[in-house]
């Protein structure tokens, strides 16, 4: 079992930054491929990027690459997301997941263990 504990939402202007941040803890936790999602009110849980147990290897939804940024502590267990240049479009409660096999996935399926979510609010 691997618990996720998200936190660093907010509000925060078009054009600003937030930084994502999520503890992962229990067995497997420090050998998970992870990733984050987003869900928007009325839409779909979508994908938002993903990283390697290693932290190596890094992937990004086109929507977000050149200005997002996934990566890892593999000693303190912490996935962070990175986000600049925040647009509007971006608002979405934003989810950390973590898988307990090998291999970096795009798919929600396949993802076994999530956190709760932080609210991410980009307005003027």
């Amino acid at each position: 079992q691997v618990e996720l504990v998200e936190s660093g939402g907010g509000l925060v202007q078009p054009g600003g930054s937030l930084r994502l941040s999520c503890v992962a803890s229990g067995r497997t936790a420090d050998t998970a491929p992870m990733a984050w999602f987003r869900q928007a009110p009325g839409r779909e849980r979508e994908y938002v990027a993903a990283i390697n147990w290693v932290g190596s290897n890094q992937y990004y939804a086109d929507s977000v690459k050149g200005r997002f940024t996934i990566s890892r502590d593999t000693v303190q267990n912490t996935v962070f997301l990175q986000m600049n240049s925040l647009k509007p479009e971006d608002t979405a409660v934003y989810y950390c997941a973590a898988r307990s096999k090998r291999g970096v996935t795009m798919t929600a399926d396949t993802y076994d263990y999530w956190g709760q979510g932080t609210q991410v609010t980009v307005s003027s």
